[in-house]
Parts: structure tokens; sequence; C-alpha cells
């Protein structure tokens, strides 16, 4: 699905925002608590559209640690730099929403791992990545046990004295995505970026009189182009990308 519409416009869905279905995972990790692994994402916001089950999402920031409950018609949202947690309490299932086209799901996310698997991007992508063409029972093996190693570094960062282990995560995170940085920008550009640019476009044709734009009106729609998918959180039914 292209973003790019008629006479410049945008097609993508709105604000240059992209969806997945998250059914969070139900697996026990090694503190007891079903749920997903701990992460942060570096440029982009996230929100939680609760669509069953109950649960919850921890999170640690500069500000401290909180607990925000989960239910059918809560959505919840954080910013970059939020480390948040999913929680099943009961058949979780979830509809994210992802600023920027979908980037937190194609990159911008770093996992709490302890110190040094964050040295750099190859000792990170060697406890984090999932092979796609691995077995299930491998892909789901792989998904635990990246999961139980972030729950280490978060626990020590949720009982740090003192703000500088959060602002060493930090800085490890930043170094870790600088390789990628041009792609997302990229991304950003062709999305939301363009997304507002058209909205400033139609503001201007409607204010000189000129409604031509609106003969470009059109329908999309999609179906999941993948179901099942193991995520950081959950298993993920995703929409095709840019």
């Amino acid at each position: 699905m292209s973003p790019a519409g008629p006479r410049g416009g945008f097609a993508g869905l709105p604000g240059g925002v992209a969806v997945s279905h998250l059914s969070v995972y139900d697996w026990p990790a090694d503190d007891g608590v079903c749920g997903g692994t701990p992460h942060l994402h570096l440029t982009c916001s996230e929100a939680y559209v609760v669509t069953g089950g109950r649960g919850a999402v921890q999170t640690l920031t500069v500000s401290g640690y909180e607990v925000t409950p989960l239910a059918p018609g809560t959505v919840a949202w954080f910013t970059p730099g939020t480390i948040h947690r999913l929680v099943n309490e009961d058949d979780l299932r979830i509809t994210v929403l992802m600023q920027n086209s979908g980037l937190p799901e194609a990159g911008d996310a770093v996992l709490t791992l302890p110190p040094k698997y964050l040295t750099d991007p190859r000792t990170y992508a060697a406890a984090t990545v999932i092979p796609a063409d691995a077995p299930e029972a491998e892909k789901e093996r792989i998904a635990g046990t990246r999961r139980d190693l972030a729950l280490k570094g978060y626990r020590a960062l949720r009982e740090a004295d003192g703000p500088e282990p959060l602002a060493a995560f930090h800085r490890a995170a930043a170094a870790l995505v600088r390789p990628r940085l041009a792609e997302w920008r990229e991304r950003w550009r062709r999305g939301a970026e363009a997304a507002a640019a058209a909205t400033g476009d139609q503001l201007e044709r409607l204010e000189r009189g000129d409604a031509s734009h609106l003969a470009d009106a059109a329908v999309r729609a999609e179906q999941p182009s993948a179901y099942g998918k193991f995520g950081m959180c959950g298993r993920l039914d995703v929409y095709p990308g840019e």
C-alpha cells in the first residue's frame, strides 16, 4: 500500500500511522508473570486500543515506574523513551497504533537487555533476531528466551539506585540504532511528513476556493499480510508495509 496519492496527496492511513492486531503472550516469564518483552522506542509514540481480555502495561521512565490497567475500551499511549512491558492477565488482545508508518515494528525498538548485549548491533542482533525460516517451535523458544533476557535488564533498571543506569541504557539504545537513521528518516518523509504536507496543501487550496482535490476521493481496504507473527509483546497480525 503506497502512501502516495493523486496530485501529491497522501493515501496511507490517517496521519501516517500503522496498525497491527496483538494477542499478548500468555507464557509465564521467569518471574511468573505472563506477557511481553520490555523495550522502548526512540522516535515513535505508540497507542493501545484494548479490544479484549484484561491486563496491564508496566512503564518505566525518568519519572519512575507505573502500572496502567488495560481492559476492553481502554486507550493508552506513551511517547518515545518509555520502557514498556505488557502483562496478560486474561486473554489480552490489543489493536496497536504506531507512529511513522509502523516504524516500531520495523526497527525502532530496543529491548532492555543487560548492558553486555548492547555494545554493538551484531551482539544485540544475535540475542534478539528470530530467523524467518526457523520452525515454529524454534521461533517460540527464541521469543521466550529473549524476553527473559530482557527482563533481567529491566529488573536492574527498575531497582537501580539513581538515574545513571537508565541514562546509560538510553545512550546504548541510541548508539545501536544510529546506523539505521537515514532509512528511518526516509520512512518519515514518505509517511508522517507527507501526510502533514498534504493537509497543508489542501488547506491552501480551500483558502483559494479550489476544491478540486475532492474529486480524487478514494476508498481503500487491506487484509493482514501475515497472521500470528512472533513480536516483542505477543503474536501479531500485521498489514502490508509501504
